[in-house]
C-alpha cells in the first residue's frame, strides 16, 4: 500500500491491540484510525477460521459510506490471506447478505440498524464474537445510534476484546466506554488545528440572498478541476443542487436521507469524473476519502472550528495545491469565523468577487445600528399623532379622539359601556360586534 512510516494512533493502538488489550482511541478522521484497528485484526483473525452465521469480529459504523470504506480497506489489506468478511448495510439485498453468513464470515462490518433488523430475522448469532469495533462513536451519538449500539453489545460474550474510537470525549461517550470496555488503554491524539501549507484559503463576505449567485460566479472565474461544497443542512444540500443543476453545472449531492443505490452512483460518477461538483452535509462526507481534490467550498461555515480544518484538509494533499473558499454573511458568521482563526492562529484573507459589492463587518454593523435607531425613532414618532406638526390630517385615518372624561389612555378605543346609550368615539352608531348577542338567564337560587 506504499506505507512506510505509521501515524500516531497507529504506532500506540497496533501494539495494545495485538496484545489483547481493550483499546479507547480518541481520534479524529483522517489520522489513519481504520488501519489501526485493521492492520492488528487481520493479524490475530488469520490464525483460525470462521463458522456459519457466527462472525468472528465486528465493526460498527455510523454510515454506509463509512462501512463500505472499510470493507475496500480489508479488500486491499488482507488480499493474500484467506479471510472472508461481509458488508451488512441498508439499501442492499438482504437475501445475499444473508447468504454470505451463513458461508461464514470472518469479519462482519455493518450499520447497527440493518444488523438489529437481521438479527431479529435469526439471520446472525454473535454468540462467538469475541472482537468488536465500534468506530466513529460520537457520530453515533449524533445520530441516535446509541440505544441500538447497547442492544447489540448486550448480545455478545462478555469475555471479548472491544476497539472504541471517537473525535471527541462528550460525557455521554465517557459513560458509554465505562460501560463496554474492561480497563482500556487510552490513546489521545490531538485534533488537528493546523491548515496545509499547499492550501489557499479565502473568505468571502457577501449578504445571505446573495450566496448561491455569488457561488456559481466563484466556480466559473476559477479554475475549478473537481470540488466538494459543503453546506449545514440538508434542506441546503437539495436546494444548492437543484440551483447548480438549473445552472448547468454537472452536480450531484449527497446526505443521509438519500437511498443507498443513490449515493453509491453519485460517489462512482464523481469519483470518475462525470461530475463536477459534490455538494454534502458533514455527515454524509465523513470520512470520504476523495483524492484529487482542486477546491473545498464552504457554502456554510461549519459551526464547529475543527470541522473547517477536516473539510478544507480535503483538498492540497500529497503536496499538491488546494484551494479552499468560504461564503461569510455580515449578519451570521463573524462569530463563527472568529472561532476558525482561533483555531489555526492565523487570519484567513478576504477575497472579492467581481460583481459584488465590498462589505466589511464593522461598517455593516453600523449601518445597522444606524437603520434600527432609525426605525426605532420613526415607530415611536408614528405612534404619538401628537408629535406630527405642521402636517394636514390624511382623509384615511381617523381623527384622534380628544383627552377627556370617558377617554382611554394612550390612545386607545374607551372602554364598552355597561349600560345602552351613546358610546364616545362612534355616536349613536355603535357596531354590530358590541351588542351581547345573548343574555345569560338569571340563576334561581331555589
Amino acid at each position: 500500500m506504499g506505507y512506510t512510516h505509521p501515524t500516531p494512533i497507529q504506532a500506540q493502538a497496533i501494539p495494545d491491540i495485538l496484545a489483547g488489550h481493550d483499546v479507547l482511541g480518541v481520534a479524529q478522521t483522517g489520522t489513519g484510525k481504520t488501519a489501526s484497528f485493521t492492520l492488528p485484526l487481520l493479524e490475530k483473525l488469520s490464525k483460525s477460521r470462521a463458522r456459519a452465521r457466527m462472525p468472528r469480529s465486528l465493526i460498527l459504523e455510523p454510515t454506509r459510506e463509512l462501512a463500505l470504506q472499510v470493507a475496500e480497506n480489508f479488500e486491499r489489506y488482507g488480499k493474500h490471506l484467506r479471510l472472508t468478511h461481509a458488508l451488512l448495510i441498508g439499501g442492499g439485498n438482504m437475501n445475499e447478505q444473508r447468504e454470505l453468513l451463513n458461508r461464514g464470515v470472518d469479519v462482519l462490518i455493518a450499520t447497527p440498524g440493518r444488523l438489529l433488523d437481521l438479527f431479529n430475522r435469526g439471520g446472525l448469532l454473535l454468540t462467538k464474537t469475541d472482537m468488536l469495533v465500534i468506530d466513529e462513536a460520537d457520530r453515533m451519538l449524533d445520530m441516535g445510534f446509541i440505544p441500538d449500539i447497547e442492544r447489540i453489545v448486550s448480545l455478545l460474550p462478555q469475555r471479548r476484546q472491544t476497539l472504541f474510537f471517537s473525535a471527541t470525549m462528550a460525557p455521554e461517550i465517557r459513560r458509554l466506554t465505562e460501560a463496554f470496555l474492561s480497563s482500556p488503554r487510552e490513546i489521545t491524539i490531538a485534533r488537528q488545528s493546523s491548515v496545509a501549507s499547499t492550501i489557499i484559503e479565502r473568505v468571502f463576505l457577501v449578504e445571505k440572498s446573495d450566496k448561491q449567485k455569488a457561488l456559481r460566479t466563484l466556480i466559473r472565474t476559477e479554475d475549478v478541476q473537481n470540488a466538494i461544497i459543503f453546506c449545514n443542512r440538508k434542506r441546503d444540500v437539495d436546494t444548492l443542487n437543484a440551483y447548480l443543476s438549473r445552472k448547468g453545472f454537472a452536480v450531484g449531492h449527497l446526505h443521509g436521507d438519500l437511498t443507498q443505490s443513490l449515493r453509491f452512483e453519485t460517489l462512482e460518477r464523481f469519483r470518475s469524473g462525470e461530475l463536477k461538483l459534490l455538494v454534502c452535509s458533514d455527515i454524509a462526507a465523513r470520512g470520504i476519502d476523495i483524492g484529487g481534490l482542486s477546491h473545498v467550498f464552504n457554502y456554510d461555515l461549519p459551526f464547529n472550528a475543527e470541522d473547517y480544518v477536516h473539510r478544507i484538509g480535503r483538498t492540497g494533499r500529497a503536496g499538491k495545491e488546494g484551494h479552499a473558499f468560504t461564503l461569510v454573511t455580515p449578519s451570521e458568521d463573524e462569530n463563527l469565523l472568529d472561532a476558525v482563526e482561533a483555531l489555526t492562529k492565523k487570519k484567513i484573507k478576504h477575497g472579492m468577487i467581481e460583481g459584488f459589492p465590498v462589505l466589511d463587518w464593522s461598517q455593516n454593523f453600523k449601518d445597522f445600528a444606524s437603520d434600527t435607531a432609525s426605525a426605532k425613532k420613526k415607530s415611536s414618532h408614528e405612534s404619538h399623532p401628537k408629535q406630527r406638526k405642521n402636517k394636514a390630517p390624511r382623509d384615511d385615518v381617523r381623527p384622534s379622539r380628544a383627552r377627556g372624561k370617558g377617554a382611554s389612555p394612550k390612545g386607545l378605543l374607551p372602554p364598552v359601556p355597561e349600560k345602552g346609550g351613546v358610546q364616545e368615539g362612534f355616536g349613536e352608531y355603535v357596531p354590530a360586534f358590541m351588542h351581547i348577542a345573548c343574555r345569560p338567564t338569571p340563576r334561581n337560587n331555589d
